[in-house]
Order: C-alpha cells, then sequence, then structure tokens
C-alpha cells in the first residue's frame, strides 16, 4: 500500500514511504511473531504480515471459509518497522511471516538477498504474468523474469482531493472537471494557490511541503538513482528544480498548512479545513475520511492531478524461505492479489488494482465514493492506472529520500532558507550513503 504512507507509506522516501501509513500506525498485531503451525484443531496457519490497512481480514474469512483446514491470521505493524523487522528476521533466519508484503520502494532493497525468499515460479507463477500490468510485473521479478520474488497488490495513480467548499470561499471553480482545467503543470497549481492564499481565507493551499514534494518527484522517470542505480541526487536538474518548486511555495508563499503527513496534527487539520488540496493516490482516500469525519462528508472531491502520471505506493506478497509451508503460502499469496480480491479490496478500502483485469471490470470503473461528492473514483483511478509510469528507484532510495523530506520540513519551519536546506541535504545524502 502505500503507502510513505512520518514524513519521513509515507521525508520523502519517509514522507512517500509513510505514505501507506496512518492505518499502519494506528493497527495493532492480531497475531504472533511468525508463521507455520499451531492453528486450532490441528489446522495449518498462516500469517501475512503487512503494514497499513490492506483490506484482507474479510478476504482472509472468505479463504478459511473455502479452505476449512487453513487458519489464516493477519499481523500489522507500522511502515518502517515493519520493513526493519522483516530485514532482521531474514538475517535471524526465524520470524518472519508465511507471506510479507513488501512496499515498492524496499524491493530493490530486499532482491538483493532474494535467497531467502521463495522463487514463486516454482509454484506455476510465472503462467500469471499477463495479470498484471507490465511494469507492475517486471518491478517484483529478476532474472530476467525466472525469479519472481513477489505478486503485485495495488498501485498509487496519483489525483488531487480538494475542499470544494475552500474553492468556493477563495473564488475558484468547484466543480471536478473545471478545478482539473484550472492547471496543466505543477506551476500552474502554484499559480492558483497564490490566488486561493490571496483571497484572504485562514485556509492553506496545501497540507505539507513533503507531500506535494514526493507526488512530483513520483511523475519523474527517475529521481535520486538513475537507472544503473548510480547516485544523481546532487546532479539530476529535475530533483533540484522540484525541491526548489515546493520550498519557494511553502516558505515565502506561505501556501503550506505545515502539517506532519499522517500524524496526528494532520488529521486535526482535516477535521478543521486547515488546507484545501493534497495529492492523493487512490489509497490515501480512507485516510482523508478517516481524518475528516463524518462533519466534511461531502466537501471533499477529486480532480486529476498536475503534471502527467506517477505512481504513489503500490506493494508485492512474498514468501520468505523459512516459512515451513511455501506452497501453501504462495496459495493465499495468489488469491490475495487476484483479479477478483484486487477488485473487493478497492470497493472497501479504495487501494488500486495493479491489474488490466479489474481496470476495466464494471465493478471498480462505476464505483463511487459518496463520501468525495459522490465522485466517480473507479474511472478516475483506473485512467490514472493505465497511463502511469513507475520512476526507477536504487537500492538505497530509503536512506536517502528521508533526508530531503526533512530538508523540506525545516524550510516550512523557518529553520533555513531553502538554499541552505537543499545544501544540507546534499551534504546529509552523501554522508549517508557513504
Amino acid at each position: 500500500m502505500a503507502p510513505w504512507r512520518t514524513p519521513p507509506r509515507r521525508g520523502a522516501a519517509g514522507i512517500r514511504l509513510a505514505a501507506g501509513l496512518t492505518a499502519a500506525v494506528l493497527a495493532v498485531a492480531v497475531s504472533g511473531c511468525g508463521g507455520g503451525d499451531g492453528g486450532s484443531g490441528g489446522k495449518t496457519t498462516l500469517t501475512v504480515a503487512v503494514f497499513s490497512d490492506f483490506g484482507y481480514e474479510p478476504l482472509a474469512k472468505e479463504y478459511m471459509t473455502a479452505h476449512p483446514d487453513i487458519e489464516v491470521k493477519i499481523r500489522k505493524a507500522e511502515f518502517d518497522p515493519h520493513h526493519k523487522q522483516l530485514a532482521t528476521r531474514l538475517a535471524a533466519g526465524s520470524g518472519a511471516a508465511d507471506v510479507e508484503a513488501v512496499e515498492e520502494g524496499f524491493l530493490p532493497q530486499f532482491r538483493q538477498s532474494k535467497d531467502k525468499f521463495v522463487n514463486l515460479a516454482d509454484y506455476g507463477a510465472a503462467d500469471l504474468k499477463s495479470q498484471w500490468l507490465p511494469w507492475k510485473w517486471e518491478q517484483g521479478v529478476a532474472e530476467g523474469g525466472a525469479f519472481v520474488m513477489g505478486l503485485g497488490t495495488d498501485m498509487g495513480g496519483l489525483a488531487l482531493c480538494y475542499r470544494a467548499d475552500l474553492f468556493k470561499a477563495a473564488g475558484l471553480p468547484t466543480g471536478r472537471d473545471e478545478v482539473s482545467k484550472l492547471y496543466t503543470s505543477w506551476d500552474d497549481y502554484f499559480a492558483v494557490g497564490q490566488r486561493f492564499v490571496a483571497a484572504g481565507g485562514k485556509a492553506k493551499w496545501f497540507d505539507s511541503a513533503g507531500n506535494v514534494y514526493s507526488a512530483m518527484i513520483n511523475q519523474l522517470p527517475y529521481g535520486y538513482f538513475n537507472p544503473d542505480d548510480t547516485y544523481v541526487g546532487d546532479s539530476n536538474p529535475q530533483i533540484r528544480d522540484t525541491f526548489a518548486a515546493v520550498a519557494a511555495a511553502a516558505s515565502g508563499k506561505g501556501m503550506s498548512a505545515q502539517l506532519d503527513p499522517f500524524s496526528q496534527q494532520w488529521n486535526v487539520g482535516f477535521k478543521q479545513g486547515t488546507f484545501a488540496t493534497l495529492p492523493c493516490p487512490s489509497w490515501m482516500l480512507g485516510l482523508i475520511k478517516d481524518g475528516s469525519g463524518p462533519a466534511n462528508a461531502g466537501k471533499w472531491d477529486i480532480a486529476k492531478v498536475p503534471g502527467s502520471g506517477g505512481n504513489w505506493g503500490g506493494s508485492f506478497l512474498t514468501v520468505p524461505k523459512q516459512g515451513k509451508h511455501p506452497k501453501e503460502a504462495y496459495e493465499l499469496a495468489k488469491f490475495l492479489t487476484s483479479p477478483e480480491s484486487e477488485t473487493k479490496i478497492f470497493q472497501n478500502v479504495g487501494s488500486l488494482p495493479s491489474q488490466p483485469g479489474p481496470l476495466k471490470d464494471p465493478a471498480v470503473l462505476d464505483f463511487r465514493n459518496e463520501y468525495f461528492n459522490n465522485a466517480p473514483v473507479g474511472e478516475i483511478f483506473a485512467r490514472s492506472g493505465e497511463s502511469l509510469r513507475p520512476n526507477y528507484r536504487g537500492t538505497r532510495d530509503g536512506d536517502v529520500r528521508p533526508v530531503f523530506g526533512r530538508a523540506l520540513a525545516r524550510v516550512e519551519q523557518g529553520k533555513q532558507s531553502p538554499d541552505e536546506a537543499w545544501q544540507a541535504a546534499l551534504g546529509e545524502a552523501r554522508k549517508t550513503l557513504g
């Protein structure tokens, strides 16, 4: 899921990485530390470890009804601890769940230890290739496709969520089509933000510099690392220009509400109408609804995102070798990522399927979200998903992204100028990479 989710699903890696998050931060673990046997009545117990709300609870019940000899347990943790614990348990050789979710930003890191994961091709996974969008399938394989490391869950096609009532108060159009026409680029988006702030209302244009920055860099072909995995964060002009644009909007132009993404203050900001817009992948809709509460139902709406494409979040289900029941774990992962399951998950928690079948299914395309002014979320996100192109992330992307997220936060808080923060981020990134 998303994903990035504390700035750092969901920093920028932090910010992005924290993105799948708030639900994950609040989630309570519902099972023990590892998978294996020990189910009631002699059943085989399979544990699925996730971060955030993957929408698996009702599917687990459905699976157990069809497989009475299997007991499925869902284990939830916060985003960063989930991935750190997985790395620790893989190194120790014990403690990992039978099925482990890995967010796309961490996949390059874990691919370096693919010998600790089951090659799902051994159980027939390669025959499922056509089930996914080509780029999603390629993210989850190695060795030219011979090694299938994980089965794709969702993806994070982007839109822009906005408060129509705050737009109206600022004299801006409120209909989703009219709002989409206000901007074609992020420069346009910031220009509209200046109009919004100049109208004199108390609300800010966006929630945080970190979330806007994450959406923008997720539209780039590559960010901090180029496709040969060379660090280019200090030489990629698109990263520098994006940082400068967001820092300017968050500081001197006063557009940012300066809220720490996925924090309690962020949720309070939703309830109080502290900001008017935020980039939103489909999985974020549930977080907005939960944070805003019933009193704000119908005030939020959804328009197209500035720029083009972009992917924020998305995960894979993997099977660590240390589990006692790899075949059964694979069959469960296969069920949880089936087209039917991904369609149900979209309807229940909003996670956008990463498969062409569901993206063309009327059950997805015709789905509307009453809370967001009855927006046709199925059509909006399915369209964004079909045109989505992921950006490349290096094996140490998760180490570098939070550095730039923290730098933007210092700009928002008035602790550094944009140039000071940029130079500090470059130095910290070099130190982090050694």
